[in-house]
């Protein structure tokens, strides 16, 4: 197969890799460990299923949560605002012990994944506990190696068994309250159909219309090579007839989290009855209610959701539409250009595995996040995955915390500073061009869908500015740093003592852990390293000649740290450092 296991151990350089693309980064005790794990042991870790589930979002006005209650006296602006910061702090796994810290990070990665695939906007849905049960509803699906079982009534029969996979997920969101608010479900009625979600189902997050760049030409009106209107009609008939539950009662019994209902109660009389019709492109597939289901013939919740699942089967019937999550998945992951040669190699492979494994995420990302592809594009290829990816304001944002090990406020014990820290987080975000839930496109985030640009979306002038000032905010030559600051001297004590006295040793040693090109460098052979000599002599530049005077820089440096003397030249000098390394280009790329 074209993803070929890589079963040596990680080493540095691919551990630092491994962790940026699952887990916005690692602490340097991370990446250490995860350098002496094979791949196949790291991703393992990764993939512990045994995590705790969140503690609930506060308002702190009541000092309770909101989400199951309803009860809360912060405005709803407000609700929604606490929830996103407080989502920050299940990305970092605030609270959560050491040992289970990794795979809570990257479920929470997982989530932030499907939030990109299945999109919503906070503005149009306005309602913070839907947009937490969404959310919930994603993070149910996010590990999905094992299905979900169900204790039977009868303490004496099985419990129930019922898979969890993506197209078990897609089931589940086209009856989401925030999807159904998001998309205008709640307006697709018989004898009036609203066309929006069952158009989106088919374009941005199923089939979808081809390869990016070499999307199939259309055969006749109204065709998309891999769906036509009559398919977004018919769907529309499938989908119609469900509304919103603003009561967050209607509990899904295989998920455990709300739904929406069917408008009628007991007879869904706003659902469009009768045979669905599919066109040729979708195999001529029918929808057909069950009429066992029907009650005098006419239709029930339990009939309509049916319908949908035999909708969504046939849409993962088709073949397109494993390829199609497949690059979606490969972009978030690995890189944004994909051509018809990788399409037919590296994305066929990853939807193989994903069809011949019930359209379960875990066993492709398993295949992907172990393979030689995803470290070094495969043996005998000049490039690679190192660097390949700008990163997004979160993972500049996030990747700072994690990299500096940089603890958020106590949510449980000192709620009022996590919140002003995390909302402020949420600022940052913000002006290096993500507001976070809420994409300026209702196919997401540009950068993960805007061909060709894709990620160099993330880039502006301004942008970046806002990515340095806000690294330049937190590198600290202050003896006593605030909170959020990051003491420099403490830092490189705890992390880098051995090389320390040695200015290029240093520099060297911070770049192996920070910068994705960090392998074989050298001051002396200016063609042997990842980064160039030039490169590497900037940021010595940086570090000790400007703007002190030595005569002798290194030497000085090393007399400085060595002795303890002078110790505010040194916090400048490594502030100077940092700033110059976290604010350049490379650091910029995961």
């Amino acid at each position: 197969m074209p993803l070929t296991a890589l079963t040596s151990t990680l080493g540095k350089k691919r551990a630092a890799h491994l962790l940026r693309r699952t887990c916005f980064g690692g602490t340097i005790s991370e990446i250490d460990t995860f350098a002496s794990l094979t791949p196949a042991q790291a991703v393992a870790q990764l993939f512990n299923s045994a995590l705790p589930d969140p503690v609930l979002p506060i308002d702190p006005l009541t000092g309770n949560e909101w989400i199951t209650t309803g009860a809360a006296e912060s405005e709803e602006f407000e609700l929604e605002r606490y929830f996103l910061a407080w989502h920050l702090g299940q990305m970092l796994a605030n609270g959560v012990e050491d040992s289970l810290k990794l795979p809570y990070i990257f479920r929470e990665r997982l989530v932030f994944f499907l939030h990109t695939h299945f999109t919503t906007k906070r503005s149009v849905v306005g309602n913070s506990r839907a947009l937490y049960y969404q959310q919930a509803l994603f993070r149910l699906f996010a590990f999905d190696g094992e299905d979900l079982s169900i204790p039977a009534e009868d303490p004496m029969d099985p419990d129930i068994v019922v898979p969890r996979n993506f197209k078990q997920l897609t089931k589940k969101l086209s009856v989401d309250n925030a999807m159904l608010i998001f998309l205008d479900g709640r307006f697709n009625v018989k004898g009036s159909p609203n066309e929006n979600y069952a158009r989106e189902l088919l374009e941005l997050y199923s089939v979808g219309r081809g390869l990016e760049g070499n999307v199939p030409e259309p055969e006749f009106e109204g065709d998309y090579f891999y769906f036509t209107e009559e398919d977004v009609q018919a769907g529309a008939r499938v989908l119609s007839g469900f509304n919103v539950d603003p009561t967050f009662s209607n509990i899904d019994e295989e998920t455990g989290l709300p739904r929406g209902v069917v408008r009628g109660g007991t007879i869904a009389t706003s659902h469009e009855e009768g045979v669905k019709n599919f066109s040729s492109r979708m195999g001529n597939g029918a929808v057909t209610p069950d009429a066992d289901l029907l009650q005098a013939g006419n239709p029930t919740e339990e009939s309509v959701l049916d319908e949908i699942s035999q909708f969504v089967d046939l849409i993962y019937d088709q073949a397109e539409t494993a390829r199609s999550i497949c690059r979606e998945v490969y972009r978030f992951f690995v890189y944004h250009q994909i051509d018809q040669a990788l399409q037919d190699d590296i994305i066929q492979d990853m939807a193989d595995i994903f069809t011949a494994n019930e359209f379960k995420l875990q066993p492709v990302l398993e295949a992907l996040l172990t393979s030689e592809h995803f470290y070094e594009a495969g043996p005998g290829d000049d490039d690679n995955n190192f660097g390949s990816i700008i990163k997004s304001p979160l993972d500049v944002v996030l990747g700072f915390m994690r990299n500096f090990n940089i603890s958020l406020p106590d949510y449980e014990t000192d709620l009022t500073n996590y919140y002003d820290f995390t909302i402020d987080l949420l600022g940052e975000i913000s002006i290096q061009g993500m507001d976070y839930y809420e994409p300026f496109e209702v196919a997401g985030y540009a950068a993960y869908h805007q061909f060709p640009i894709f990620n160099r979306s993330w880039i502006t002038t301004n942008y970046l500015t806002n990515r340095y000032n806000f690294v330049r905010g937190l590198i600290s030559n202050d003896p006593a740093p605030e909170m959020r600051e990051v003491d420099v001297v403490q830092f490189v004590q705890d992390n880098f003592s051995t090389a320390a006295p040695n200015a290029r040793d240093l520099i060297i040693a911070i770049s192996e852990y920070f910068l994705p090109s960090s392998e074989n460098l050298t001051f002396d052979a200016p063609d042997v390293g990842e980064l160039t000599v030039e490169r590497l002599n900037y940021f010595l530049q940086a570090f000790l000649y400007s703007p002190q005077f030595d005569a002798d820089p290194e030497a000085a440096w090393t007399n400085r740290w060595t002795n303890g003397i002078d110790m505010s030249t040194v916090r400048n000098q490594l502030a100077n450092l940092f700033n110059a390394m976290l604010q350049s280009p490379e650091y910029q790329l995961m």
